[in-house]
Order: C-alpha cells, then structure tokens, then sequence
C-alpha cells in the first residue's frame, strides 16, 4: 500500500511545477496511444456532426453562443442578471438596466443567432436600448414623460426577462421544486446531483444556514433514493466553505474541530438515506487543508460499506493527477469505494490573478486551455485505471472528451457522464442512447439573488469564442476543426506561448521583476518561512546610528513588542543634538556615480531583501505588530520599490540632483515607506539622512544595513535614529539639507513645512504623504459578500494602521440593516492576537499612546449611545478591538483615528452627489471605495472626486508599486505619487532664474481677493491618462488633472505671461498679479506676499524672482491653514508642478468575468 504521506508530499511540492514540463510527463506516461487518439478524433467528428443534425440544441447554449463572456453585451447580460434580483429600490434598478442596456450595440446581434427566441430577445433588448438611450435619435424623440411612464413597464419586463434568463442555470428555488422539475428527466433515465447555491460563508449564522440548506436537501432527496446502487440515486454537492467562516489553512485548528464534525453529520445522512455526497472542488490555496477534512471523514467506521462518498477534483489543477493516486491510497487504506468527479476547473481567473498579485514563483493551474484538456485525459486514465476503488464521474459538455473516455474506457468499465442543468443536452443523449453510458445532471438550486458566482464559473468555463460549447452551434465552424489531438495541440501551445498570461514574476514586463512572494496557504511556505525567522523569535537587536563617524556614546533605549509587553526587542542608541551636527557635516551625495551603478546598486539590495526575509519577518511582528501576511505584503513592497526605482534612473539622467535629502519615516510602515523613500533619494544620485519612527527602529537599521552591503556608500547612506523633536527638527532646519521627504500626520508635515521655508533654500522640495479620512460608498447593486470582506479588510487589517485604511462607510439605507448584521456577525470570526501566530488576523496597535487617543474616541461614542459594537482584546498588550461607531456622515470626523475603528453612515441613492461633495469639502483626498455595478456611477464619481487612490469594487488598501501609484492630495499630501513615473522626478533640482521683483506698486488684497473669487476652475477632466501594469482581472489607470487656480507673479510681464501660458495649458486657471500687466485677465502691481497666508482658493504660486523673494513667499504660504501649497520656482520643470495624478483600480472581475482573461485561456 502507497504511504498516503508520501503523496501529500508530492501533492504539496507540485503545487507550482512548471507546465511544460508536467504536459511531458503526462504525455509518456499516457497509455492512451496515437492510433486511439485517432480514433477518439474520428469519433468526435461523429458525434459533432450528430449533434447538430439533432436540431434540438439547449436554449443555454444558444444564449452563450451569441452572449458569450468575451462580448460586452454578453457581460452587460450576465452583470444585470445577478445583480438585478437582489437590487431592492426602483432608483437603482432602473439605473442599473439604463446602464447595461442603453450603451450596449444589441444592433450587432440582431439575426444572428439560430435561436428564433434568442433573436426576439435580442431585438426586444435593441429597441429598449434605444428607447433609454439619451444620444439616439429614437430616445431624443421620446419625451421625458413617457420615458418616466415607461420605465416602470421597462422595468417589470427586464426583471422577469432576467429571471427566466436565471432559469436557465437554475432547475429550482428550493429542492422540492427541483426535484419536481427534474422528474421528466429522471423517467428518461437521467439522474441528478443537485448544489445548493450560495458561495463561502462569511460567518457562523451564515454557515448553519447552508447546513441546514443541505440538511434538508437530503432529507428530501431521501424519499428519491429508491435504488439499492448509490450510482443510480441522486446525490448532493457541498462546498467545504459553505460550511464555515474560516475555511483557510491558517485557521487549520479550529477547522478540523469544527468543519469536521459538521460534514461528517451531512455525510452520515447521506449513507443513511444511501445517496451520493460530493465534496465539490474549491481554490487551489485550500486544496490541502480540504484532503486533511476529507479524511478525517472518509476514516469514520460508521461510513463502512457506504460507496457515495465522493470528492470532485479540477483537471486545471497541476496536482490532480496526484490528488487522484492520493484519493484511491485513502480509499484503499480505509476499505472504501469512493466517487471521483472529474471537471475541467471553475475558478481559473481566480487563481491567475492571486498567484501575480502574490508573487508566486508560477501558477497553480494550466495557463492554456489545451494543456487542461490534455490533464482532463491523463485524469480520465487514472481513474479508469483505478475502479476497484473509485467510480469514476466524467463532468464535461465536449465532444472530444467524451469520445476519447469512450474510447479509453473497457466494455465492463463502470463510469457515468455528468453535464450541467441546461448544457450538454443533445451531445449526452445522444451518448446515452447509443453506448448506454449513465449520465448524470449537474443542477444548482437555490433563488436567483446567489446566482452570480455560479453564473461567472459557468461563463468562464463556456463563454469563450473558442469554447466548445460555443462552436458547437456555430455552424461556420467544421467539425474536423473542432475535433482535434489535445497533446498536440498543447504542445504547440506551449511552445509559441502566445497570448499566454505573464507568469508572476513577469508581470512588469523588462523593466523589472515582480518582488517574491511566500504562500501562507502552503505548508511548504510556511516551513521555510518558520525555519527562517524562528532564530529571530527572541533575538535583542542592538540598534545604534550608521553614519559615516561611528556613534557609540549615549543610553540605550530599550524596544518593547506592542503585543507581548515581556518581549524586548532590541535597544536603540538615539543620535543626540551634538552629534547630528557632525552627521549632516558629514553627508556626502552620490554625485560620482553614474545611473546604471545606482541601478545596480539598488537591485542588488533588493536581492538582499529578499534573502534576508526570515530576520525581516520576525523584526515587523516583534517591534511594529505585522501579521504574517503584513511581513510578506511589506518586505515585498520594499523590494518593488528598490527594482523600481532603479528602473527609473534613466528618467532622471540629465537632470541636477538635490543634493543632500532628509527622509523621515513612519511606523506604520517601517520598512517599506523608510526603503521607498531612500530608494527614490539615491536613484536620483543625491544623499540621504534617513530618520525612521521611534517606535520601528529595528526594521530601519537592517535596511539601511542591507542598502550598504549592497553597496550605497557610508557618508551617502546615513541612518540617525531618534525623536522627532530633536533629529526631525535639525534636519527640517539644516541648510546642508536640499530636500525632505516625509510621510506620517498632516499637522507634522506642516511644521516641517514652517521649518524648511524659514532655514532651507525655497526651492527645496517638501514631498509629504499624509492622513486621510478615507471614505467608502456601497450602494445596493453590490454583492454584499464581496463588499463585507473588503469592508474588513480596508478597516481593520494592520489594525486600521493604514494611511489608506477605510474610516467612514457610506451604505444605501436600503441595504443598511441587513449589511450592518452580516459585517457585525463576520467580524465575530476575526482572530485577536499575538502577530507572530499564523491564525492571528489583528494585531496590536503601535504603543500606549496610539492605544489611549484610540480609546478615548471609543469611550466618547460609548457616551453618546453612537458604539455599534466593539470586539473583546487580548488582557495584555495595545490590543483595540475591531470597532463600529455610527455616524451622520464624514464631518462628524474631527480627525482621522489610526486605529480598527469604522463609521457607519447611511444614505438615499439620491444623496451621493452631496456625499461626494462632503468628502471633497474634509479636505483630505487620499483613497475613497466604491461598490456598484453600475457603470456610469463609478464614472459620474470618479470624475467628481478630489482623490488620489480610488478603489472600485474592491478592497481599498495595498497599492502595488508602479501599478498603483500611492498618494493623495489636498491634506493628504502635496504629491507626486509614490510608487509612480513622476515621483524621483521631484528629487532633483533646477537653477532658479532669479530676477528681482518690482516692489513699488502693490495692489490691495481685497482686489486680489475679489480677482480670485471671479476664477472658474477649467474642466476636472483629466489631461491625460495611462494604463498601468497590473494583473490580468483588474483595471489600473492613472490620469493627470490641472491643480486649480495659479497665482503667476513673473516678477517680469513676459515670466508672468508664459507661467499663465503654461498654466492653462496643464489644465490650471491662472491669474497674474504683477507690476505692468494692464489686461483686463490679471492684476497689475506687486502682490505683497504676507497676503499668501489669508487669500484661499489658491492651488499653487509660481514665482521666478530671487532668493530672498522666494523665502518670504515660502514662509508665507507656510503659515496657511489647510493644505500646503507649492511654491513653483522652476521654469524648466514648472508643468510637472501644475498636476494632480488620481488613480483608478477597478477589479474587471466583480461584476460579470473578465473577457480579458477569457481570451487568454482559450
């Protein structure tokens, strides 16, 4: 007997094998010869051809043939059809149907289709189309009144359209009236397994609902399990996550307890009432976790003599074939008959984008669609091979693949065919009838509102042009081009790779490498990441400066682990007043090295990074409180920022650098931003003082420590730890110091700003990243799961220690009290805790004082009867519980709270403008989310938002270098983005011209005053825009506005003139003031400068006078309220002054597939 341990070790080493080279195994190792293969083709061609004399092709079919993934019409269908049946207000359906309907080319499809019903349908969609649309003649004809009359009428027609269209996928919104709609089919001789829809439970009410759903399932499917063979009764399907909340690898303790005990109780049923039990198929991440659950199961003695236990495996899947040898060992130790369903594979896109998104070393599945079919094959063998012990079940809608299971499989061999509800139908009866082949349909149930989920699998799997399922009822295409030789076919696929998907390391093309990733869903990972950072668990660093005159003199300061007050961390030597003289004294830039030995220099550190990750790892839990994901997700954005910005050199080649720059840092990011910030300085070839937070010196010194292993010069690269009082405000007054760069609170970027105007040159650059009251909208076309698990995710991961982390949720009062109990019963299943274990969710906030401001502002909503809810901490350590505090909106938010603190306001679907108009009127603009399915909204409020990260049916938090540039404006930063193409710009420097301004004549303030109020800001349309690399499933654009209204002060006519030139050109509104300039469009005279610190509605000054000018235009604008405004004294670089850049992340997959990676996997 095989050691079933032996196989879960080859599982778990395959996980991310290379797929060439498994196509070649597979392809020796087949017994399935040519001279078959042959006629398995001949077979197909048979069957194809049979196919279509039947003239009796499935309505479903027909519908994809013409409505496929890959046609916008197609998604704009399948978006409505989810998201219309759960939407409960008129306003929105109405919107939403207008949306969808109205911008579509229906024209296109008119005819076209072999479906008399299809092409009604398609007509009666064209004519409501135009009827909605505003820019057809048809629709301008129409008056608004009888477009008012009519929509309610519009209205009920699409939604029993779309719920006839939902019919189609599902047999029954309950069991019982499945199992009466599939008589006609079980007295045909079909048999059935039925799914309960409904995706992963996001808590344990939502968890007892589905075993209950599935409880009743069996026992009504129990007075229809009439026949002695399990094989001939119906079965049930059921997904492990339905069954429980924390269904994931790093919550394995609890889920072996819990999920455990319930499958087993359904399983028992299940033999008891001698129907078939399907664990269905799940992500690849939980695969593993699901073999320990199905074990632990299958050993139980009272399943003995019981043949219905089933497990569905995906031929997607780099390790199924192993799954499947694994599968029949268990069966064979345990004396057991199990069913084996084997599918194509239903969450491909999924896995492709997690696996880029997380640095993984390759894909879990197949990227070609020719390589699953040949796993399907080398599947189908096994089981075959292996029906002693397993009863093979074979899910499939192609002719191909049943032809060449018909021609593998023996006379005597026992298997059944299965095929969803509505698909397949001709091509199984006609397998049924003619080689007596049992066959079984697949049929989901369960009410329309949860289709959506299935819907997308089911359109993935059949909706591409090349599906098929799609060529089947295309009759252009020939049947000997359909039917065709999988492993030749895959391994020409695999050699030309063309329109393959970028593997993860590739996904920023040349430029760079993608940072690497550690999987915590895989027990290999996470061996090597305990064996790496497990001699760190109680490591004490000594931490003391790195400069170019060694500092030893001074008491250590001792460093405390937020989480475990007993755990010291290390002990810091904080750089005192009279050293820091002698260090900024000492600092030298990089001006003799040229942009490619900086480049080199900077990958090279980033290697080391990633070497050195276990001694990373264990320093961000132990002094910052990072999760293990957060240590992954930080050490990672460290290393992109480091191979970034080395790619970026050449950008800065003819251009001055700064010289000397002081970075100050925080802790909430104490590695990542602290790198970024160094990285961008010495790319550009200046010098670095880098000053990390009090709290996190540990991650800083191993940075920096890395950063001159790898070959940054000592007096270059100089790291001064201590407190802000003392080294933050040296370095803000040191006129060695050309340039500073700081992220942490705004009213500290503003001091910093009053120092650097009143010691340093006025043109050194403030590049400040600030707070944000970051808001988020969900209106009630949106999933609500998918919002719940962003809603946690943007809140409370890291603590709500985030810059970008969600502070106040709007929610449609529609949707409000059925959403606020789901978020409230899905916070329940958080995990509170010691950041070093893995199934800690939440850590601690950063020290007593952050845990006394946080408390103070729950304490204060307890007063006002405004706490929701507030989550139980752990007795010792900065622990705050996830909270929830009700609000009347975003300005009830004095100030941003650092914390796992959400606001929950509610709203009309008629209120948005003014919601929008309130985040505008806060004055940050950092990030903002946003939850619709509604396409024109998302662009209505991303055209009227003042932000520089917005989120769009996602998470709003982790912006990825270089493909989501991070920064805000207004109080939330001065730009540019981090992470983007024009932020290493900003660390280098232009001669100023330096002309003396003309002060004789100055012109009073209230005329500037009134000048300024008669400005209209030009269009917020965006100058220009780009696409971002990214992975495939998500939508990354990054565009360029004009900053408002510039005041131009020459001092010179003609200066003045071309900065107004300029001005308008990059989208601004300028206004000259300056002696000598009579038109009627500007101001003529001196501005006095004091007046910079009272005038508002100013978005930024340029000015090309001499330096004593420009330091009192500096001081003055650093004495404003609000946000810091730019002083532009650069002639050469004035338009990269003049723009914001705002950032758009949508997720292309949350409503309705990805066409892009449709067309990739076929």
């Amino acid at each position: 007997m095989i050691d079933l341990n032996v196989i879960r070790s080859e599982i778990q080493n395959m996980h991310l094998a290379d797929e060439k080279t498994l196509i070649e195994k597979f392809t020796s190792e087949l017994q399935f010869s040519r001279f078959q293969r042959g006629l398995a083709i001949n077979k197909a061609k048979q069957l194809i051809d049979d196919i279509r004399a039947d003239n009796k092709p499935a309505l479903l079919e027909v519908f994809l043939a013409e409505y496929g993934l890959s046609t916008e019409e197609g998604v704009a269908l399948m978006c409505m059809a989810e998201a219309l049946m759960r939407t409960p207000d008129n306003n929105n359906i109405d919107e939403l149907i207008d949306d969808k309907i109205a911008t579509a080319d229906w024209q296109s499809h008119r005819g076209q289709s072999e479906s008399m019903l299809v092409n009604s349908s398609t007509l009666g969609l064209m004519v409501t189309g135009k009827i909605l649309s505003e820019n057809s003649a048809f629709g301008r004809v129409i008056s608004s009144a009888v477009k008012r009359v009519g929509k309610p009428i519009i209205r009920l027609a699409i939604k029993r359209a779309m719920k006839e269209l939902g019919g189609q996928f599902v047999l029954g919104e309950t069991i019982e009236a499945a199992v009466k709609r599939a008589n006609k089919q079980v007295k045909a001789g079909y048999s059935y397994s039925y799914d309960m829809l409904g995706e992963a439970a996001l808590t344990r009410q939502d968890a007892h609902k589905f075993f209950d759903a599935y409880k009743q399932a069996i026992e009504c499917l129990a007075a229809q399990s009439t026949r002695d063979e399990v094989a001939e009764n119906p079965g049930i399907s059921i997904k492990l996550s339905a069954l429980h909340p924390r269904y994931e690898v790093g919550q394995k303790q609890r889920v072996m307890k819990e999920l455990v005990s319930s499958t087993l109780q359904l399983t028992l049923m299940a033999k008891n009432a001698n129907l078939g039990l399907n664990i269905d198929a799940e992500e690849s991440d939980r695969l593993d976790l699901s073999l320990d659950v199905i074990e632990a199961v299958l050993q139980d003695k009272r399943l003995a003599g019981w043949d219905g236990f089933g497990v569905v495996v995906q031929a997607y899947g780099k390790r199924a074939g192993l799954v499947i040898d694994w599968l029949e060992a268990l069966a064979q130790k345990y004396n057991r008959k199990i069913m084996v369903r084997l599918v194509k594979g239903a969450y491909w896109d999924t896995e492709i984008k997690r696996s880029q998104v997380e640095g993984l070393s390759d894909f879990p599945v197949f990227t070609q669609k020719s390589a699953t079919d040949c796993s399907y094959l080398y599947c189908a063998e096994k089981l075959l091979n292996k029906t002693r012990h397993i009863y093979p079940q074979f899910a499939t809608h192609n002719a191909n693949t049943i032809a060449a299971i018909l021609t593998m499989a023996g006379e005597e061999t026992r298997f059944e065919f299965q095929r969803l509800h509505g698909m397949g139908e001709a091509l199984h009866r006609l397998v049924k009838q003619k080689d007596n082949v049992r066959c079984r349909i697949y049929a989901p149930v369960g009410p329309h509102k949860d289709l959506l989920a299935y819907l997308v699998r089911r359109l993935l799997e059949n909706g591409a042009n090349s599906s098929f399922v799609n060529q089947i009822v295309d009759s252009s295409v020939p049947a000997a081009d359909m039917a065709e030789d999988a492993f030749m076919k895959a391994k020409v696929d695999l050699e030309s790779a063309s329109g393959s998907v970028s593997m993860p390391n590739a996904l920023f093309g040349i430029e760079r490498a993608n940072s690497k990733g550690w999987d915590l869903h895989d027990e290999c990972d996470k061996q090597i990441i305990e064996n790496a950072r497990g001699a760190f668990r109680t490591h004490q660093w000594a931490v003391a400066p790195i400069t170019a005159r060694p500092i030893t003199n001074g008491i250590p300061k001792v460093i405390k682990n937020p989480a475990l007050p007993g755990d010291q961390v290390g002990t810091v030597i904080e750089v005192q007043q009279q050293d820091l003289v002698d260090v900024i004294e000492d600092a030298r830039d990089w001006g003799n090295s040229d942009g490619q030995q900086r480049a080199d220099v900077l990958r090279k550190a980033a290697d080391l990074f990633e070497q050195e990750f276990g001694q990373l790892f264990a320093a961000l839990t132990r002094e910052a409180g990072k999760t293990p994901a957060d240590a992954i997700a930080e050490v990672r954005e460290a290393v992109d920022f480091l191979r970034f910005y080395a790619a970026e050199t050449e950008k800065v080649a003819q251009r001055a650098k700064c010289g000397i720059f002081a970075c100050i840092s925080p802790w909430n990011f104490p590695l990542a931003i602290f790198t970024g910030q160094i990285a961008a300085a010495l790319a550009a070839g200046n010098g670095v003082l880098a000053k990390p937070a009090e709290q996190t010196p540990v991650s800083a010194w191993l940075a920096v420590s890395l950063l001159i292993q790898a070959g940054v010069p000592a007096p270059v690269l100089q790291l001064v730890p201590g407190s802000g009082r003392v080294v933050g405000a040296e370095l803000a007054s040191a006129p060695k110091v050309k340039g500073m760069c700081f992220t942490g609170s705004t009213a500290t970027a503003k001091k910093i700003n009053k120092n650097m105007a009143r010691h340093l040159s006025p043109d050194a650059p403030l590049i400040a990243e600030t707070g944000g009251l970051n808001a988020m909208i969900v209106d009630s076309t949106a999933l609500p799961e998918q919002v719940i698990k962003d809603v946690i995710d943007s809140a409370f991961q890291s603590a709500g220690q985030r810059c970008s982390a969600l502070r106040v949720l709007y929610l449609q009062r529609d949707i409000a009290q059925n959403f606020e109990r789901m978020l409230l019963n899905a916070m329940d299943e958080l995990v509170i805790g010691d950041p070093w274990e893995y199934e800690t969710d939440i850590g601690p906030v950063i020290d007593d004082s952050a845990h006394q401001n946080i408390s103070a502002h729950i304490d204060k909503a307890r007063h006002d009867n405004r706490l929701v809810k507030q989550m139980a901490t752990p007795e010792k350590g900065c622990f705050i519980g996830p909270t929830v505090i009700r609000v009347n909106g975003i300005g009830d938010l004095e100030e941003e709270i650092f914390g796992p603190v959400l606001h929950i306001a509610t709203y009309e679907v008629d209120e948005i403008d003014q919601i929008v108009n309130q985040i505008n009127d806060s004055g940050y603009g950092l990030t903002f989310g946003l939850h619709t399915r509604i396409n024109k909204r998302v662009e209505q409020i991303c055209s009227s938002l003042h932000t520089g990260n917005i989120y769009v049916n996602r998470n709003q938090i982790g912006a990825v270098v270089g493909s989501q540039p991070f920064g805000g404006e207004g109080l939330s930063g001065t730009g540019p983005k981090a992470g983007g193409p024009n932020y290493i710009k900003r660390f280098t420097r232009e001669s100023n011209v330096g002309t003396k301004a003309d002060r004789s004549s100055p012109v009073a303030f209230t005329q500037v005053e009134a000048a300024i109020a008669g400005l209209t800001k030009n269009n917020q349309s965006p100058l220009s825009s780009e696409v971002m690399l990214g992975p495939t499933g998500e939508s990354n654009i990054l565009s360029y506005y004009g900053r408002g209204i510039v005041l131009c002060l020459g001092p010179t006519v003609e200066q003045a003139k071309l900065q107004a030139l300029i001005a308008k050109d990059h989208g601004c509104t300028p206004l000259i003031v300056t002696p000598g300039y009579t038109a009627g469009d500007g101001l003529d005279g001196f501005l006095v400068r004091d007046y910079l610190t009272e005038l508002t509605e100013v978005d930024a000054v340029v000015c090309w006078s001499d330096g004593q000018d420009l330091c009192e235009i500096r001081q003055a604008l650093a004495s404003r309220k609000g946000a810091i405004i730019p002083l532009i004294t650069e002639q050469k670089f004035m338009a990269e002054r003049l723009i914001h850049e705002r950032h758009v992340c949508i997720d292309t997959t949350a409503s309705g597939g990805n066409a892009e990676l449709l067309a990739l996997s076929s």
